[in-house]
């Protein structure tokens, strides 16, 4: 169970990527983000939110705007040390930080992932390979074993692969030969690889044609673990590199974060935040927004690891 929330701690909000849709997301956003609401079913011509689990193009767009509806319902937190995203959790991140409007940041999601979409069907059939807690020996071996990426280092607990499901057929056998558990996941794509490159450029184009201002909070970017200097390249260039999100956490400890609220549905970075530092609180909108009145709690909220592909 999650500690009860203390205002005091110095704080960071985690915004996600794909991996932590929920079926009842499209509520959060209703209720507090009606607006983006509107605007996502215009700029997507159908229920995105109703979609998410079908594809990387639903999925983004929908995601991005429960996680905004959540920071929003918490605008009356105390400020934060810094915000961070999982990969599309960036765009996130900076609408939240006011870097870019949240509309461009949704139409960013949407561009993002149609393009990463339209990648993956390029070529042979690529997919995702989740490994529980490799030897750094055991990783190598099993990379070795096949022609993939690294994609995500997300926690002690979690690597993920990606590639061909040629290859990942290869990786999962040689990892059970080692007595690594691993999982395929159910995506259709190898995100945050070479095999994306085919995006960068066209999400360049997109991102050059957006007014970015200065955020107003520091946002870190999953793949340096640093605050973003050049919003537009290290945004594009993330789409082909992986994630270090391990180290991130590290980096929010060093900064004095001492308490991270993931502001997602599905509480994916909540679980992955414990298996990364575990002497911080972790913690959900909910555990925040039972706190105020009109408020009601999500009865969905969980808080253990889950598998996170990283989008």
């Amino acid at each position: 169970m999650s500690k009860q929330p203390t205002d005091t701690l110095p704080t960071v909000f985690l915004f996600p990527g794909q991996g932590a849709h929920t079926p009842d997301m499209r509520r959060m956003v209703e209720l507090h983000a009606p607006d983006l609401c509107a605007l996502c079913e215009e700029l997507c011509d159908d229920d995105p939110f109703a979609r998410a689990a079908e594809s990387t193009r639903f999925a983004q767009p929908a995601i991005y705007c429960a996680s905004l509806a959540a920071w929003r319902a918490l605008a009356h937190r105390r400020a934060p040390l810094a915000l961070a995203g999982h990969s599309l959790g960036e765009l996130s991140a900076l609408a939240a930080a006011g870097a870019i409007t949240p509309a461009d940041g949704l139409r960013l999601a949407l561009k993002r992932g149609a393009l990463m979409a339209e990648a993956s069907e390029r070529g042979e059939p690529q997919g995702m390979l989740a490994l529980r807690a490799p030897s750094a020996e055991q990783l190598a071996e099993i990379c070795a074993s096949a022609d993939l990426f690294i994609a995500n280092r997300n926690s002690p607990r979690q690597v993920v692969l990606a590639g061909t499901l040629r290859a990942i057929a290869q990786a999962a056998t040689a990892a059970g030969e080692l007595g690594v558990r691993s999982l395929t996941l159910d995506v259709r794509g190898a995100y945050h690889t070479p095999l994306m490159a085919s995006a960068v450029e066209p999400f360049a184009a997109a991102l050059a044609q957006l007014p970015i201002s200065e955020p107003k909070l520091p946002v870190y970017s999953c793949i340096s673990a640093a605050p973003f200097v050049d919003i537009r390249r290290e945004l594009a260039r993330a789409l082909t590199t992986p994630v270090s999100w391990q180290r991130l956490m590290a980096e929010l400890w060093a900064l004095g974060a001492r308490r991270l609220i993931d502001v997602g549905p599905g509480q994916v970075l909540a679980g992955l935040a414990r298996h990364c530092l575990p002497d911080a609180e972790i913690c959900g909108p909910s555990s925040l927004l039972q706190q105020r009145p009109g408020t009601r709690q999500n009865d969905g909220e969980q808080l253990q690891e889950k598998t996170f592909d990283g989008r």
